[in-house]
């Protein structure tokens, strides 16, 4: 399959609108990625399930708003494996997670027929999320993820998405309790692998700014 028949791009009249809503995000539906949203919900809390669905969506659609084309299965593929590393199932004593995570992902995309190039790729997407910014340019996908953890975990630049699309995706695929949830997450990496990308997180203070999301204040507060 030519995969490149699969990657979206923005349309130059949606991408420039504010009003761009949840219907308008791509929404997959192939076997992979039926077969990805198994794997997470059998593995991963409801809070991790949703903030991998959102991650997917927050990713999409800021590829849609800023004309970043994009393979939807290999986006939402990425999104929906790229905590698994945190799960005791996949938690690994010596690897970051995200490292750990690219594992699981490289093994799921094989049994589901990727190439190794693909399977590949998708790895290094879970990867490079937990690693220095990277271009659109240089892989889309992966800077699609970053942006997108970034605005879910921290609340990064939500600006950078139409108020009303934060409320909708908020509505629809709840926040639960992932503040803390992950931050537990993250401090028990840092405890057990202090050179790791949670450690260097948590030294910088990412509990503060999960503690600041607006997100959160969205949610409780939705017409502020």
């Amino acid at each position: 399959m030519n995969h490149d028949l699969n990657r979206q791009t923005g349309d130059p009249n949606t991408s420039k609108t504010p009003n761009m809503r949840f219907d308008d995000i791509p929404q997959p539906a192939s076997p992979v990625t039926l077969a990805a949203l198994k794997v997470a919900e059998a593995y991963c809390s409801p809070s991790l399930v949703n903030h991998s669905v959102r991650s997917y969506l927050w990713a999409a659609a800021y590829g849609v708003l800023h004309q970043i084309p994009f393979d939807v299965d290999l986006l939402y593929v990425s999104a929906l494996l790229h905590d698994l590393g945190l799960v005791s199932s996949f938690d690994s004593h010596a690897l970051p997670f995200e490292e750990a995570g690219g594992h699981v992902a490289w093994v799921f995309g094989a049994g589901a027929g990727w190439s190794s190039a693909r399977c590949g790729r998708a790895a290094g997407i879970i990867v490079r999320h937990m690693r220095d910014e990277v271009g659109p340019e240089v892989d889309a996908e992966g800077h699609l993820l970053q942006v997108a953890t970034s605005l879910d975990i921290s609340g990064r630049d939500a600006e950078k998405w139409p108020t009303e699309l934060r409320l909708e995706v908020l509505d629809r695929i709840p926040r639960l309790v992932l503040g803390e949830e992950f931050l537990r997450c993250f401090e028990e990496q840092a405890r057990r692998k202090p050179d790791s990308s949670a450690a260097t997180a948590v030294r910088s203070g990412i509990a503060d700014r999960i503690m600041a999301n607006p997100l959160d204040r969205e949610v409780n507060h939705p017409t502020a």
